[in-house]
């Protein structure tokens, strides 16, 4: 298991947990780009069924007295794991007790959308087999919207958008439905990224003039934010995608930002720099 990653910006411990590794077919992570340009761009590790290891990136912080967790994961739900390293090494709580936090202690959880690679460990079953919170003092913050596409799925849809994840939240009291733009507290924000599903939402951090940007699944590898026109076949509106990859660019440039990239090798932080060429690069941040 990867130990927790702890990085420094302004006044915030950024605490990067880990939940194992997913696989995708590498195919499908870029889309309508041809392998001959992606495996050259890329140069993913294949295993023998074509799939690329995907990361589960989740941050744990602490802003102004709020313990604030942002994704959850795929969780320890077997049959939720098929894609994924095994239930055995789902590892966010262990990670959590890593740093000595108990569920318990958690003061909001913030979903970027509800795809079951990023909400797996909402809930968790109970010693009697029920189905619970995992965070039972937590407030749970997801987009209207992506609740409500969530919770009433397409043929498309149903097979991420899983009930086990998300009904326990409102039987148990502890959801809170954002309506757009959200300040979670002075120093984090819940900020509207749609494109890979419609109410698709992010999480910046700012403190001591510094910047940090929680990508969700604005794209799954990184190279996808150094070309915005390569856009996954996960996403639902991939214009509307291509153009908030944009924006999330310009100012992750401009801002000089430290991106959190879910989907990218533990722990996944970068930079996007311009380099003499006028290109973006992405840089690795240690």
């Amino acid at each position: 298991m990867p130990l927790p990653h702890t990085y420094r910006l302004g006044s915030l411990d950024l605490c990067i947990l880990s939940d194992g590794t997913y696989y995708q077919d590498a195919g499908a992570v870029f889309g309508l780009v041809p392998r001959v340009m992606w495996e050259r761009a890329a140069a993913p590790e294949l295993d023998g069924q074509h799939r690329m290891a995907l990361g589960l990136n989740c941050v744990l912080v602490r802003s102004r007295d709020k313990l604030v967790l942002i994704e959850t994961g795929v969780g320890d739900k077997e049959g939720h794991r098929r894609q994924s390293s095994p239930a055995a090494e789902a590892n966010l709580l262990a990670a959590l007790d890593e740093l000595g936090v108990r569920p318990e202690e958690v003061d909001v959880v913030i979903n970027t959308h509800l795809h079951a690679d990023h909400c797996g460990w909402n809930t968790r079953q109970t010693d009697d087999g029920r189905l619970a919170p995992t965070f039972p003092r937590a407030r749970y913050l997801i987009q209207r919207g992506e609740w409500e596409a969530a919770t009433h799925p397409n043929e498309r849809t149903r097979a991420t958008y899983l009930a086990e994840n998300l009904l326990p939240l409102e039987e148990a009291g502890v959801l809170e439905l954002v309506d757009g733009e959200r300040a979670v507290t002075p120093e984090i924000t819940f900020l509207p990224t749609p494109g890979h599903t419609e109410e698709h939402a992010s999480v910046v951090l700012s403190s001591g003039g510094e910047t940090a940007i929680y990508l969700g699944d604005v794209v799954q590898h990184h190279v996808q934010l150094e070309r915005t026109a390569w856009v996954s076949a996960f996403d639902l509106l991939p214009l509307v995608s291509m153009e908030t990859k944009k924006r999330i660019v310009e100012r992750a440039v401009r801002e000089r930002a430290l991106i959190v990239s879910v989907h990218s090798p533990f722990p996944g932080l970068g930079r996007l720099v311009l380099g003499e060429d006028g290109r973006r690069h992405w840089e690795v941040v240690a």
